[in-house]
């Protein structure tokens, strides 16, 4: 009888092994569910047949339906949005306005923005987890920016970037998510306008 050496750890099989492609499979349902029939009516089993793969799979990763949403944010929220830098207060702002429209007319997060925003009213849990992947980064962004023009002295020592925040993407969130109206031809252009003179007054 011969021995057989061990030559390093088992390899994982079955419910041990999470295939990332899965993975990924089950969280794009995620957003086409939440897109199609928000997330009240939202179940494992919708997003399993649109994954196409068996509920088991989705609940070995998440245990419901929160989790696996909550998840999906923070994955959202890590990506981050890049501060840009283009050397100017407009540029800079313009080029916020421009990154935030295109997020926000994607026809998945146009959908799924609003919805999850009404959930977040009567969860904690969800209301934190938008917190972080919507404001807080946003925040960050802004500071980022705010800082760069106080040093080009475009901007006054102590500028809030919270309320350079609200001028920036308050208006455009509420064309596109609220009103969903269309964006006229340079409208963008004259809002970052707009706002560059509303944080300089």
């Amino acid at each position: 009888m011969t021995t057989q050496r061990r030559t390093g750890r088992r390899t994982p099989a079955g419910a041990a092994v999470l295939r990332e492609d899965v993975t990924d499979a089950i969280r794009g349902a995620v957003f086409e569910e939440l897109a199609a029939v928000g997330f009240a009516r939202m179940s494992i089993e919708g997003i399993a047949r649109r994954a196409g793969v068996g509920k088991t799979a989705v609940y070995r990763r998440w245990k419901s339906k929160l989790h696996l949403v909550l998840d999906l944010v923070a994955a959202v929220a890590a990506q981050g949005m890049p501060a840009p830098a283009t050397g100017s207060l407009y540029g800079d702002v313009r080029a916020l306005l421009e990154l935030a429209a295109y997020a926000l007319r994607h026809p998945v997060a146009s959908q799924v923005i609003p919805d999850l925003l009404v959930e977040a009213a009567r969860s904690p849990e969800i209301s934190d987890a938008i917190k972080a992947a919507l404001l807080d980064q946003q925040q960050g962004v802004a500071a980022v920016v705010v800082r760069a023009a106080v040093a080009r002295g475009e901007l006054p020592e102590g500028s809030d970037p919270d309320r350079a925040l609200d001028l920036i993407v308050g208006p455009l969130y509420w064309r596109l998510v609220v009103v969903r109206g269309d964006l006229p031809k340079g409208y963008l252009d004259d809002l970052a306008a707009s706002a560059v003179r509303a944080l300089k007054d």
